[in-house]
């Protein structure tokens, strides 16, 4: 069950993967895809340490709107659904760390 409840931080390792993918940054893709393999180790610092890695997640998808931004502006494109969207992804990826402090995964993880 608690597999069910770790979803969310499956799923934004594995946006942020297909992210690294798709810009060529294979080791980080391979890294992102790893990562969920660490919530099998049921300790304090994995909690800690996935929650500080999708924070960096998030600043890596708004950092990436920042560069398409600038792209759309320059050539004209309208870029008001790129940043909502964009940004609706980064919230994910940092909202996706609060799982840990569910009762379940709170016991789980952090006693």
């Amino acid at each position: 069950m608690n597999m069910l409840r770790l979803l969310p931080v499956i799923f934004s390792f594995g946006l942020l993967a297909a992210h690294f993918s798709r810009a060529g940054i294979f080791p980080l893709m391979i890294i992102c895809l790893a990562l969920p393999l660490l919530l099998f180790i049921k300790k304090r610092w994995v909690a800690r340490s996935i929650q500080v890695l999708l924070v960096l997640g998030a600043a890596e998808w708004i950092r990436t709107m920042m560069g398409y931004i600038e792209i759309r502006k320059s050539i004209g494109d309208d870029w008001t659904r790129l940043a909502i969207i964009l940004i609706v992804v980064a919230l994910l990826t940092a909202l996706s760390g609060l799982v840990f402090r569910g009762k379940k995964l709170r016991s789980t993880y952090l006693s």
